[in-house]
């Protein structure tokens, strides 16, 4: 009798549940359609950090939005996501955020519902965007504190009820997830086997990329071939064979990138750095182009040091440098055009700076900044439309402080370097990396931290610190920098 009792509340339940999901998967796309647009990451393609931040954590979001979709799926753990969301004006808001000169702003927000129109309106609200076109969908549309109650609303039963039954309380699950903060132990106990699935799944393919990198780069006598993007491994051979094919039919028009980096992209040409950059989505027609235009790019590559070298004359002997891990990625013209507009504004500015007196020192340029500013690694960042009179007193006042950074600089990354060597050595890790919106400061915590543990699971695992927990499609681990 009991048994058929518990058979029956479990069939209401289940009813109850499944009439609470009013928002359809494809409702749910629509719904979302102003947040993808303010956060998807081809519209950060000068800021490459930002960029990844939200490519990641969209990947994490379908996941946990498909795990809504599945039938009988229960298991929900509390998500944080972190994303840069394009501002047209800048609204207050109660998330925590912070704002950038650069038109967008951090985001953060835990993702805990269990239905999709109550996950769909935290992921609005927590943004600062409107929900009131979701009036026009299909689907009970009150305001999201009534909708928590009522629309996603399981029948509430007596806590006696859950004693009785042995059934587990929902809302009470729900509190302890949120109580339970991550850990690195326990993730690594949730995901270890799937990761180690994904990873030898992958090791074929990772062996077919080192041999084609290899007879490529040696075939062309490449200094490097690099992704700008984190691609996955069947993505990056399928490029690699593209490539190879390219040398095939056409050889003579490789005949001039000996010594040359060659970087896949989003799009074809010579990057500010000199790297030669084809574009994934472009046909070899195109790539063909960029080869035979190399020695025209070479020549520009020339005027572009040399104007280097001219703007290094008037500020005393500072370098102009190009840091590709914290600049945009620029062409070659563009970088030219910017060092070119910057050159003329100083020459005829006749700044007074003592031949030399600034060697050893260095600066990029940046053309989406106002104010000049030292970085910690010791570099100024000037931008483009600074006033020549604003940056000849701040070099003068920064310039002590920017050479004790750099040699800080040189310590830093020392010590890292050691310190992923030894962490490497010690978890007998296949590879340790990071990605490139964590810094040398943050990894080295992170390190340091990692030495103290015991954790056996990470043995011939390759491991990514980033900003957030999660498994690649090929088993490599992410684990936050400030784990827990």
């Amino acid at each position: 009798f009991c048994y058929s009792i518990r058979l029956c509340l479990e069939k209401i339940l289940l009813q109850c549940i499944l009439q609470s999901r009013t928002l359809s998967g494809a409702d749910a796309i629509n719904a979302l359609r102003p947040f993808y647009f303010a956060v998807h990451p081809d519209f950060f393609g000068q800021h490459p950090k930002e960029r990844e931040v939200n490519e990641n954590s969209l990947k994490r979001l379908n996941g946990y939005l498909e795990n809504l979709q599945k039938p009988g799926f229960r298991s929900f753990k509390p998500t944080q996501l972190t994303f840069y969301v394009r501002e047209r004006e800048r609204n207050s808001s109660n998330v925590q955020e912070s704002f950038s000169a650069s038109g967008f702003r951090a985001v953060s927000f835990t993702l805990h519902t269990r239905d999709l129109l109550s996950t769909v309106l935290d992921i609005l609200n927590s943004c600062s965007l409107s929900t009131e076109h979701i009036q026009s969908l299909n689907v009970n549309s009150q305001p999201h504190k009534e909708a928590k109650s009522t629309v996603n609303r399981p029948i509430k039963w007596d806590k006696t009820y859950y004693s009785f039954t042995g059934f587990k309380d929902p809302e009470e699950e729900l509190e302890q997830a949120q109580r339970v903060e991550t850990t690195l132990i326990s993730w690594l106990d949730d995901n270890e086997e799937s990761a180690v699935k994904k990873l030898k799944k992958s090791l074929p393919l990772r062996k077919e990329l080192e041999r084609l990198k290899f007879e490529l780069s040696h075939q062309l006598q490449l200094s490097d071939i690099r992704w700008q993007r984190s691609w996955g491994i069947a993505h990056r051979c399928s490029q690699l064979h593209s490539l190879g094919r390219l040398v095939q039919q056409r050889p003579e028009v490789l005949k001039n990138v000996k010594g040359r980096t060659v970087v896949f992209t989003d799009r074809s040409g010579m990057s500010a750095a000199g790297h030669i950059m084809l574009g994934t989505m472009d046909v070899h027609h195109h790539w063909t182009k960029i080869f035979e235009r190399l020695p025209n790019y070479y020549k520009l590559q020339k005027r572009l040091l040399f104007l280097e070298d001219r703007i290094s004359q008037l500020l005393g002997g500072i370098q102009v440098i190009y840091i590709e891990e914290l600049q945009p990625l620029l062409t070659l013209e563009e970088y030219y055009e910017t060092l070119d507009s910057f050159y003329n504004k100083l020459r005829d500015s006749r700044l007074l700076f003592h031949p030399r007196s600034l060697r050893g020192l260095q600066m990029i340029l940046e053309s989406d900044r106002y104010a000049p500013s030292l970085h910690e690694f010791g570099h100024f960042t000037i931008p483009t439309v600074c006033d020549p009179a604003t940056l000849q007193w701040f070099i003068f006042a920064k310039a002590q402080e920017a050479r004790e950074n750099l040699k800080r600089k040189e310590e830093m990354m020392i010590s890292e370097k050691e310190l992923i060597d030894t962490s490497t050595e010690k978890f007998s890790l296949d590879r340790l990396y990071k990605e490139p919106s964590v810094s040398s400061a943050q990894m080295i915590d992170c390190c340091k931290r990692l030495l103290e543990e015991s954790l056996p699971y990470l043995q011939g695992m390759h491991l990514c610190i980033s900003h957030f927990y999660s498994v690649l499609q090929d088993g490599d681990l992410c684990i936050p920098w400030n784990w827990k």
